[in-house]
């Protein structure tokens, strides 16, 4: 097994975006700005028009101006534009940059849970013994947004970043047992786990599993919940069964329910501190 140093690591995932099939319009030749070609023409020329309107606020026939773009087709993308509050309309009539910018930026820079696990993590780690780690689910499959390793011995290693499944172990368990029950009985057609199991879950707020996702891997998770008590993440200790035991939630369960707790009321905080 590798050894090294504790560290706490997280990750923010952006979520990806369908586009638009291209727009077909002509575009007026002459534009000053650089041309940028993505192999998506209908995001080009969206881009073109942000581009424009970094520089300040412009009126409809500013903006076919500055972009080279058919006046229909720069019409079409404000309009649209406008209506994702990308861009707004100023008190002459022009259009700026809109607030969704700003609201993008703080989910990025800021996340709420990334930005409080780290020590939470590190006491988990200090108190188990045992590896930590947050998921967040993504569509089919979970992903490892934070982890601390434990700095010897043998441990289950998750990567930040690393993609897992949702079919088997406890973080999957905490994951899909507060889901509406359409999308838990899709997750649970190949699941190594059963309705009756999410049940029990959700009833005593944390999750168990031996040998499950990983033949010798044991784990332990519970919810983590925003402020408006959705189960958005689960917090989890894993590591080999024969150190953990054969029932880990019996030993370690109250550990890691105590810091999603405290993960949870730390975003009902921060959430209740914004809206100040």
């Amino acid at each position: 097994m590798q050894t090294k140093k504790e560290t706490v690591k997280v990750l923010t995932n952006p979520r990806n975006a369908s586009t638009p099939s291209d727009d077909t319009a002509a575009d007026k030749p002459g534009s000053a700005r650089k041309e940028v070609h993505s192999g998506v023409g209908v995001l080009d020329k969206t881009a073109k028009i942000l581009d424009t309107l970094e520089g300040g606020p412009a009126t409809l026939a500013q903006l076919v101006n500055e972009t080279g773009l058919a006046r229909p087709t720069a019409h079409r993308l404000a309009i649209a534009l406008e209506k994702h509050r990308f861009i707004v309309r100023d008190q002459h009539g022009r259009f700026v940059l809109g607030s969704r910018f700003a609201e993008l930026a703080a989910a990025a820079g800021e996340d709420r849970l990334l930005t409080a696990c780290g020590p939470i993590l590190q006491t988990l780690l200090d108190r188990t013994g045992e590896s930590a780690q947050i998921y967040r689910r993504q569509g089919d499959q979970r992903v490892c947004i934070a982890a601390v390793e434990r700095s010897s011995g043998l441990r289950d290693s998750i990567p930040v970043g690393a993609i897992l499944s949702m079919e088997a172990g406890s973080a999957a368990q905490i994951l899909l047992a507060w889901e509406d029950p359409e999308r838990m009985h899709q997750g649970l057609r190949r699941a190594k786990f059963t309705m009756a199991k999410l049940a029990t879950v959700r009833k005593r707020g944390w999750a168990e599993s031996v040998n499950e996702r990983e033949a010798g891997v044991a784990s332990v998770s519970s919810p983590i919940r925003n402020a408006s008590g959705q189960v958005i993440a689960a917090i989890s200790i894993s590591g080999p069964t024969n150190r953990m035991g054969t029932t880990p939630g019996q030993h370690f369960a109250p550990l890691v329910m105590a810091a999603g707790k405290y993960l949870s009321d730390a975003l009902i905080r921060a959430h209740a501190g914004a809206g100040m």
